[in-house]
């Protein structure tokens, strides 16, 4: 259980993130702050609103925009950091680039890590993952796997912990694994109160992945 001190969350965001895998964890990260003193720092490479589309040729496809309160370089000192996956995650752009640094960096200073979706593959190129167990997205589970070769990857999960660190399957699995920690840190009692909030019904089970079959993992 957390003491009353304020606890301090970062969320590392970057264009093409997937937009449930921020906001589904940040919306019972704000039901919590009723509650329990919490602040909120919005990560990115600028200072300019971040989208969460995924193509930025196809004018069919519509996303949201997200204002950053500060840069990596400008980052406020940090208990735990969110990062959520998307398309965006792919490749060696430079705003990438600057997230897999941002978490190489921060990482030693944090109470904990939590990935969702293809967020995980972005923390095993920040080599922060190595030797541990962690899990991801299970349509492209064998792309984050190639990308952290000395990651113990877990195939069937909704979510693993090991250490500080907590890794989510993809998309919805974020809240999951963001209410396993809260009840963690928390408790039980201030759990449920969430999940009951946002009409929820969890999880509870984190080896419980249907995906995994759908996917032939």
């Amino acid at each position: 259980m957390a003491d009353q001190s304020t606890l301090r969350v970062g969320i590392a965001l970057f264009p093409g993130f997937q937009a449930l895998d921020a906001f589904g964890p940040l919306d019972c990260l704000n039901v919590l702050s009723m509650t329990h003193s919490l602040t909120l720092a919005v990560l990115s490479s600028t200072m300019e609103p971040v989208t969460c589309k995924t193509s930025m040729t196809n004018p069919h496809v519509i996303g949201q925009q997200i204002v950053p309160t500060h840069t990596f370089a400008t980052a406020p000192p940090l208990d735990v950091l969110l990062v959520p996956g998307g398309i965006g995650t792919r490749g060696s752009s430079q705003v990438v680039l600057d997230v897999i640094a941002f978490i190489e960096r921060v990482y030693p200073t944090l109470k904990y890590l939590i990935t969702v979706c293809t967020g995980s593959g972005l923390a095993a190129r920040a080599g922060v993952l190595d030797g541990r167990k962690a899990t991801s997205n299970k349509m492209v589970f064998h792309e984050m796997q190639a990308l952290g070769p000395k990651v113990e990857w877990i195939p069937r999960a909704r979510w693993v912990k090991d250490g500080n660190i907590w890794t989510a399957s993809g998309v919805t699995a974020g809240i999951d694994v963001i209410l396993a920690w809260v009840e963690e840190v928390y408790g039980k009692e201030t759990t449920q109160a969430i999940a009951n909030e946002i009409e929820h019904t969890r999880h509870l089970d984190a080896s419980h992945d249907p995906f995994a079959d759908l996917y032939g993992l």
